[in-house]
């Protein structure tokens, strides 16, 4: 198989432009709120989203510099005194760092984020585009950054708009939300609003991007030092976490676009090189950026050929056409990013979840709120915290409702008349399913509850137990400790080798009457018949 696929070149291309002008606004940004320099943002966009595109694992994936890994690369940057070859010799050890985050397959772990939280989480990413384009789309540009600054910022832009600016802006929603399909084959909705907007905007007097900086990188040589080695290594690891959550979960939501599905551990390989590389190079680090891979996908890339075109067009803008783009209008890419935020919004689940689960609903919202009013990382944590522990409660009450009263009409004839005239004497509980934490705390309180005043015997069923941790080991020798604090005799059967080795690690008493472990129901039966027979 070759390494480019180039049967969907065209939406390739179209793909990588769209998501390449609109990168360059937010290259430019980034670079000057890490206190790097515009520069260090716009060579971030293409070394990242080049080599990341060329060698990971998301095939329709634009990477370059994102809000949470700028945030922290900022205070990095402060606090190395701006000092190029501390700072970026951490931006190169985070590379490698994510380098062997994908060699030792620790991305597959990022695959267990439930829907839920990806839904929360791409919902919360479309009301921040929205929100943070309102103020730009009548025509005016926010004082810091943040989604709050930019609420606040409204209400001033309406009360004194551009309306050649708004107008214009009106214009761009209108071809992004209906242009024609037949069209859009062969030139997309966003990439027409561009070139028309920026064409009319010519001759109107509104906010444009202005001077872009031009020039090629110089190679920073990294630096270390006793006193700065410590400090650069923990600086680099929080990059390569927080760049690899940021990267992968992007990853999902291209999955839940394209309905394929990515290669986690070759993604942060990929992830890895481009930082490294764009650390050579005084670029500032970057990850997967939700927004302009759904640029990218809605405008038509399917390959990483998209991802890798999109950085050329930022090269090329920064070596040759800085004038031409220099003239884009912020009313139009504020269009356009308003019907990506649109987009991503899961309208889909939102109509249909109040049929679902009331706890999935309320997941959602809050991972949505987090998103929005906090930030990223903090969202998908505490959903996939919550998401866990909702998950082992509801199992832990499934595994305490299936520890009940074996069904004596299951019993042989011979078990049967085994047990005739002792079924009060004995008392069985049958297991299903694994055996957690999250039923330990009451299995023993369970077993308690519901022996019978004259119980001399308790058999337990675990046939289908595949297997106990240590919390549920615990439990069963309380359980075994409490019965026979009460005179009882416990007896198991059907432990699989697994089962056996833990609950024995874990009882080291040996207080079974016997071995205490049989491998069918009758040999247990008739262990405990003996016993009864001979007290």
């Amino acid at each position: 198989m070759s390494f480019f696929n180039f049967s969907h070149l065209r939406g390739d291309i179209f793909g990588g432009l769209t998501a390449g002008i609109v990168a360059l606004p937010l290259a430019l940004a980034f670079g000057e709120a890490s206190g790097a320099g515009a520069v260090a943002g716009l060579y971030g966009a293409i070394i990242v989203g080049f080599f990341a595109a060329m060698f990971g694992g998301t095939a329709t994936q634009v990477s370059g510099p994102t809000g949470p890994m700028v945030v922290v690369f900022a205070g990095l940057f402060a606090s190395m005194s701006g000092d190029p070859g501390l700072v970026f010799a951490s931006v190169v050890l985070a590379g490698i760092l994510q380098i062997l985050f994908g060699i030792f397959r620790l991305g597959e772990y990022i695959k267990l984020v439930p829907y839920p939280v990806i839904s929360g989480f791409m919902s919360g990413i479309g009301v921040i585009i929205i929100a943070l384009q309102g103020a730009n789309l009548l025509g005016h540009e926010v004082d810091g950054g943040g989604t709050i600054n930019a609420l606040k910022a409204i209400p001033s832009a309406i009360m004194a708009p551009n309306l050649q600016a708004f107008g214009l802006g009106i214009l761009t929603l209108l071809m992004v939300f209906f242009w024609p399909k037949k069209v859009g084959k062969y030139m997309p909705g966003a990439l027409a609003a561009l070139l028309i907007g920026t064409i009319i905007g010519l001759f109107l007097n509104v906010p444009i991007l202005g001077s872009i900086p031009t020039g090629l990188p110089e190679f920073v040589l990294p630096v270390f030092s006793q006193d700065t080695a410590l400090i650069a290594l923990e600086a680099a690891f929080v990059l390569a976490v927080l760049g690899s959550i940021d990267s992968l979960l992007t990853s999902l939501v291209a999955d839940n676009m394209t309905r394929t599905r990515h290669q986690s551990n070759r993604e942060l390989i990929g992830q890895g090189v481009g930082n490294s590389v764009a650390g050579l190079f005084g670029a500032i680090p970057g990850a997967g950026a939700t927004m302009r891979t759904v640029v990218n996908i809605r405008s038509g890339g399917q390959t990483k050929i998209s991802g890798m075109f999109h950085a050329l067009i930022l090269f090329a803008v920064v070596l040759v056409l800085a004038p031409y783009a220099a003239n884009i209008p912020h009313a139009v890419l504020a269009g356009i990013l308003i019907k990506v935020g649109y987009d991503i919004i899961d309208f889909a689940y939102l109509k249909r979840a109040h049929k679902g689960p009331r706890w999935d609903l309320i997941l959602m919202v809050l991972v949505l709120g987090l998103t929005v009013f906090v930030d990223l990382i903090t969202a998908v944590m505490a959903g996939v915290i919550l998401a866990a522990l909702a998950f082992v409660k509801q199992i832990a009450d499934e595994q305490l409702l299936n520890f009940r009263d074996s069904d004596f009409e299951s019993f042989s004839d011979e078990e049967k008349s085994l047990i005739k005239d002792k079924e009060d004497k004995i008392m069985f509980f049958g297991f299903s399913g694994p055996l957690s934490f999250g039923a330990a705390a009451d299995l023993s309180h369970k077993a308690r509850e519901n022996a019978k005043e004259h119980t001399s015997a308790m058999v337990l069923d675990f046939t289908s137990v595949p297997f106990v941790d240590v919390s549920a080991a615990r439990a069963f020798e309380n359980i075994v400790e409490e019965a026979h604090h009460s005179g009882r005799d416990v007896y198991t059967y059907g432990m699989t080798d697994k089962v056996k080795e833990t609950i024995i690690a874990l009882n080291p008493k040996g207080e079974l009457r016997g071995d205490g472990h049989y491998q069918t129901r009758i040999e247990a039966l008739k262990a405990a018949v003996i016993n009864l027979q001979a007290e």
